[in-house]
């Protein structure tokens, strides 16, 4: 069992796939000499050379279609795109051509492929800069879309997802590349579609993923010290194929729920989540369904505006205090059989 950073882990990831077979190679701008804008790639052009760790013009179409060819091919390509907000220039490959192909094609070709991209606020990048698109994606038939909030997930989704046949896209948050966890040695590849409870309890349901998955942990310990709340944590992990099995089962137990992510809340993740639960466990739910989400706002370059503008432990706080309170639940440890 080894101590190490998410960096660290998705970086050993990429080079023992690349190890385990030789068809994985690597395409994106600056991996190469420069090491990845975030050192992802650190030394692995070195170890394996310019025909499998491929520096590309910053022309994101171009080298994303001709990663989808590649992988049409027989080959296993993992893009790393900059930034999520650059993939926008590449939605027409994604959306258009690597979610669509395998359909179109009546199976007889398919498109393993991954795109590595970190997104999201907090590193005072601007607006243009600092976005959580996922959506976007998240959204299209033919994608996965997986978001590991730890690097033990990062290392076992990042496995799963080169081996799939399917497109996967791999978001990673700014925020997380220096936190560190455990990675066992042994860790084998995680199934894509499956949520997971990161903590047990009776009191309230929080649904979270990638950063917000750290947020909601935090809020669970401290009104757990503070108020003797007993709250139970889900981390989504995936976003498509989305676990609305796992997320039921916990709403039914709790009775409530509050939903976080790093997005704008009009048509985002939570609402698909909040959806889910009224289909799956509305009867069992005894207050509303509340989502915090970043304000809907380009998000603003000065420290203290951004920091506003983004969800805070105190904006979680508060939505479980909300929900409770509107069930007169607060304050009081509340278990239900």
């Amino acid at each position: 069992m080894a101590i190490m950073t998410y960096r660290q882990a998705l970086h050993d990831t990429l080079r023992d796939e690349m190890l385990r077979d030789e068809r994985v190679f690597l395409l994106g701008e600056e991996i190469g000499v420069f090491e990845g804008s975030y050192k992802i790639t650190a030394g692995l052009l070195e170890e394996f050379g310019p025909r499998r760790v491929r520096d590309t013009p910053i022309a994101e179409e171009g080298f994303t279609g001709a990663a989808i060819g590649a992988a049409m091919l027989g080959l296993r390509p993992v893009v790393e795109i900059m930034t999520i907000n650059f993939s926008l220039l590449a939605l027409d490959q994604i959306v258009n051509h690597a979610a669509k192909i395998y359909g179109m094609f009546g199976g007889q070709a398919s498109v393993p492929l991954v795109i590595r991209t970190p997104g999201g606020g907090g590193q005072q990048l601007g607006a243009t800069h600092s976005q959580n698109v996922e959506l976007y994606y998240a959204f299209v038939p033919g994608l996965k879309v997986v978001a590991p909030s730890t690097p033990a997930d990062a290392r076992a989704l990042l496995q799963a997802a080169i081996r799939d046949d399917d497109p996967v896209l791999f978001l990673e948050n700014l925020a997380l590349y220096n936190t560190k966890g455990e990675v066992p040695d042994d860790l084998p590849p995680a199934p894509i579609g499956r949520a997971r409870v990161t903590r047990q309890g009776r009191d309230l349901t929080l649904v979270g993923y990638s950063r917000t998955a750290h947020v909601a942990a935090q809020v669970a310990d401290q009104l757990a010290a503070s108020e003797g709340l007993d709250i139970e944590v889900v981390d989504l992990m995936s976003l498509r194929p989305l676990d609305r099995a796992t997320i039921v089962a916990s709403v039914r137990k709790t009775h409530a729920a509050v939903v976080l992510e790093d997005d704008w809340l009009t048509y985002g993740i939570g609402a698909e989540v909040a959806a889910t639960i009224s289909d799956g466990a509305f009867d069992d739910l005894d207050a509303p369904v509340r989502r915090v989400a970043m304000a809907e706002v380009p998000l603003p370059y000065a420290k203290p505006l951004e920091t506003a503008a983004l969800p805070s432990t105190d904006d979680v706080i508060a939505a479980v205090y909300q929900t409770l309170d509107a069930v007169g639940r607060r304050h009081v440890k509340v278990g239900h059989d």
